[in-house]
């Protein structure tokens, strides 16, 4: 593993997990939302974001958690390795309700309340979302794609991954 992303549903755990994959396998982690958001919830425009992301996929190793599907073909193209939190909505729901108000290296605010549009999102990602990602993760099979469905399977997983380092 040497250019790894972490995809799913926001509130799945993607950057927990990352940060956890990254201490184990000592890669540098990248946020997209700290690519693309401003701390006043504005955001940077899509030629800078993009401009960010090249920056961190040419660099010989990296994690990059977040899903932004407008760039994520491109940030499939070039790792070696995807993982894929695979939740259910409720549990993703679940997880953006218990960030709020706590301080996140992902984010450059802290959420304090419900955005009644985001869990819109959340809850019609499996309909709007999850195909297009089964469809690139389908076109780029030659990755190393692991995919987790449940908090264990990713507890889990990590667990395993510190025994082995």
């Amino acid at each position: 593993m040497k250019k790894v992303i972490v995809i799913g549903c926001p509130g799945s755990g993607k950057s927990t997990f990352s940060g956890h994959l990254s201490d184990i396998i000592k890669l540098p982690l990248y946020h997209l939302d700290m690519l693309y958001w401003n701390s006043d919830k504005t955001n940077v425009g899509k030629e800078v974001f993009r401009e960010r992301l090249q920056n961190v996929l040419k660099l010989d190793n990296w994690i990059i958690d977040g899903n932004y599907g407008s760039t994520m073909e491109l940030r499939m193209a070039e790792c070696d390795t995807v993982f894929f939190l695979d939740f259910p909505p409720e549990i993703c729901i679940d997880g953006v309700r218990k960030r709020q108000g706590k301080h996140r290296p992902d984010m450059p605010w802290i959420e304090t309340e419900d955005d009644e549009e985001f869990l819109e999102f959340i809850r019609n990602f499996e309909i709007d979302s999850k195909p297009k990602i089964l469809e690139l993760l389908k076109k780029y099979h030659e990755k190393d794609i692991i995919v987790l469905k449940s908090r264990e399977e990713a507890d889990i997983f990590i667990s395993r991954l510190k025994v082995i380092e």
